[in-house]
C-alpha cells in the first residue's frame, strides 16, 4: 500500500505464482480503500494505482481454469484503466507498452476486456448520475434546475 503501483507492479507480475487468491483479494481491498481515500483528497494520480489493482484482479482471476496468468493480468490492467480514465485506446496502448514481450499477442483479449469494461462503466454512469439527482428534493427531475425555477434570475 506504500507506493502508487509503478514500483510494485513488475514484482507482482514476476512473482504471481507465489500469491494466493485470498492474498490478492486482500491486496485489492486494501489498495482500493487507500486509492479511493487518495482520490477523494486529490493526493496522487489515477493511472498507476488502477494499473496495479487491475493486475492484481487479473492475476486473481487467472487461478480459474483456462486463463493464463499474463493474459489475466493484461486484461485486468486494461479493464481497470478504462474504468478509471474512460479512454479505451489509451488503456489498450498502456498494456502493450507495459507488457512488451506479450503485449502484441494479448491485444485481442485486452481489447475485448477494455470494451466490456468501458460499456459497463458507461451504462452504470447515467444510472448513478440519475440516482444522485433524485436524492436532492430541491432538484426538478433530470434538468438540474431547482423546482419552480422558470429561468435565470434577473437583477
Amino acid at each position: 500500500m506504500l507506493f502508487s503501483g509503478q514500483d510494485a507492479l513488475p514484482s507482482l507480475i514476476e512473482n504471481a505464482e507465489t500469491w494466493t487468491v485470498g492474498a490478492l483479494v486482500l491486496i485489492m481491498v486494501c489498495k482500493g480503500l487507500a486509492y479511493s481515500a487518495c482520490l477523494s483528497s486529490f493526493r496522487g494520480g489515477p493511472i498507476f494505482p488502477a494499473l496495479f489493482l487491475g493486475a492484481a484482479g487479473g492475476i486473481a482471476l487467472s487461478h480459474l481454469p483456462g486463463l493464463p496468468m499474463i493474459a489475466g493480468a493484461a486484461m485486468g490492467i486494461g479493464a481497470m484503466t478504462v474504468a478509471m480514465l474512460g479512454l479505451p485506446l489509451t488503456s489498450v496502448l498502456l498494456v502493450t507498452v507495459l507488457l512488451p514481450t506479450d503485449g502484441l499477442a494479448l491485444t485481442p483479449l485486452v481489447i475485448v476486456a477494455v470494451v466490456v469494461s468501458y460499456v459497463t462503466s458507461a451504462r452504470l454512469a447515467p444510472a448513478l448520475a440519475w440516482a444522485g439527482t433524485r436524492s436532492h428534493p430541491s432538484r426538478d427531475g433530470l434538468s438540474g434546475e431547482p423546482s419552480g425555477s422558470t429561468g435565470p434570475a434577473v437583477p
